[in-house]
């Protein structure tokens, strides 16, 4: 049976789906689990994507020492591909890890230095964990790209380890990843709890639906590198308005009456609830783009332009930026979609505010009347 919704239904389920209505997730730990992951992006305009995204789930009271104690300390959460996932999850990605890699030239190339890999391995087992720049790179063939990887070839044999799941980042150390061999990072498999290549990508794809409440039904991109495939997954839907089939998470459509709890949120650039325009469009008639590699004279809304949610609606944007040096948060811009209320007006300065006593500054900038 195919489910009729309203869009203003589709909107609470990706709402509450991702975590950002008025009943907060308990931890660090929770929001991973509820969201999948955390994209890892070096940008830092106001604070680093992962923790801003905490931020706006948990509020003030999230110390970002709090994920740096989950990824090195607890173990609770582990680092693949520059996304942080709930280290439950491992083991749907071990059947990917043991078909790594699948490129050809990439299976040739780490064929070809067999020696290189045994050498890594050897420096990781002895005196891990390390930085990239404290390994020697010891190659018989280097990396060939046309890209940012060409002859990088520490880095590049590292990430093709990874993926295969033989190192593993064990933390961070001024912002870069510090690699170690996986047995010391990763829980090692339940004997006959291993899960085949099919029963695992299922369930990421169950997992990856769950994440996000509604999607359309189809092969997509839900973020970056992380792929989904919703056919056959979840419950078929109709949103009022729009052409297609969508799928809803089963455990989403049995709430889909209840009322919302609203709040109001800003949000990362990179969140999730706004990666997939199309989807952004057509539910919550919402036009975002991240203009970063703008130059600055084409940008409509600012550099790291931060999204504001207000209840099930998103309502405009906030170009801000942390200038450490200078002690502020500095708000450039509040772009209104439409005319706010009083209501929406105090909401988004509450927000502002606790977003620079969250990152120790003081308001400034002329869209809120300081200098």
């Amino acid at each position: 049976m195919v489910v009729e919704v309203t869009r203003a239904q589709a909107r609470r389920i990706a709402v509450r789906a991702q975590a950002l209505d008025a009943e907060r997730p308990a931890d660090v730990l929770d929001v991973v689990q509820r969201l999948t992951f955390l994209k890892v992006d070096p940008v830092s305009a106001v604070a680093p994507s992962a923790d801003l995204v905490l931020w706006s789930r948990l509020g003030e009271s999230y110390d970002p020492a709090e994920l740096t104690r989950a990824l090195e300390v607890d173990r609770t959460v582990f680092e693949l591909d520059m996304m942080v996932r709930p280290m439950d999850d491992l083991a749907l990605f071990r059947p990917v890890m043991r078909a790594a890699p699948t490129y050809e030239a990439t299976r040739n190339w780490l064929a070809a230095n067999a020696s290189f890999r045994g050498d890594l391995l050897i420096r990781l087992s002895a005196e891990g964990p390390l930085a990239a720049t404290e390994i020697p790179d010891t190659s018989v063939v280097p990396w060939s790209s046309t890209g940012w990887t060409n002859d990088k070839n520490v880095q590049r044999m590292l990430e093709v380890l990874a993926a295969r799941g033989e190192v593993a980042v064990s933390g961070r150390r001024d912002g870069a990843r510090l690699w170690d061999v996986a047995e010391r990072v990763h829980p090692p498999a339940a004997v006959g709890d291993e899960l085949d290549a099919d029963e695992a990508h299922r369930r990421r794809n169950e997992r990856r639906l769950a994440s996000l409440g509604i999607l359309r039904e189809g092969r997509g991109a839900s973020s970056p590198g992380e792929p989904i495939d919703t056919r056959g997954i979840g419950e078929p839907a109709h949103v009022e308005g729009l052409r297609g089939t969508w799928r809803i998470d089963p455990v989403a459509l049995d709430r889909i009456d209840e009322p919302l709890a609203p709040r109001t949120a800003l949000l990362s650039p990179l969140d999730r609830l706004v990666f997939d325009r199309r989807r952004l469009d057509e539910l919550f008639d919402y036009e975002y783009v991240l203009e970063m590699y703008k130059p600055k004279g084409q940008r409509r809304w600012g550099y790291w332009a931060m999204p504001i949610l207000h209840g099930d609606r998103l309502v405009g944007k906030v170009d801000a930026t942390a200038d450490r040096a200078a002690g502020v948060l500095r708000v450039d811009a509040i772009h209104e979609d439409a005319p706010f209320t009083r209501d929406v007006v105090e909401a988004v300065f509450g927000e502002l505010d606790s977003l620079a006593g969250w990152l120790g500054l003081e308001l400034s900038g002329r869209a809120i009347g300081l200098a």
